[in-house]
């Protein structure tokens, strides 16, 4: 892994981010695949977005 991905996952746990967005975030920026439809939730879907795009931008819309 790399240190922006280290060093993000350690920002959203320490900030409190939804585990589901961080879950989507992990899996976009790593390139799994997605989870099966039933599955998603709004979180994980857009944190996978994210991850996607390596973005950071919108992860404090999901602080619990």
């Amino acid at each position: 892994m790399d240190q922006q991905y280290r060093d993000t996952i350690t920002d959203m746990e320490t900030m409190g981010v939804d585990p589901e967005y961080v879950l989507g975030w992990q899996g976009g920026y790593l390139g799994h695949p997605e989870r099966e439809e039933q599955r998603l939730t709004d979180a994980y879907s857009e944190g996978y977005e994210d991850g996607q795009e390596k973005s950071t931008e919108k992860m404090s819309n999901w602080l619990k």
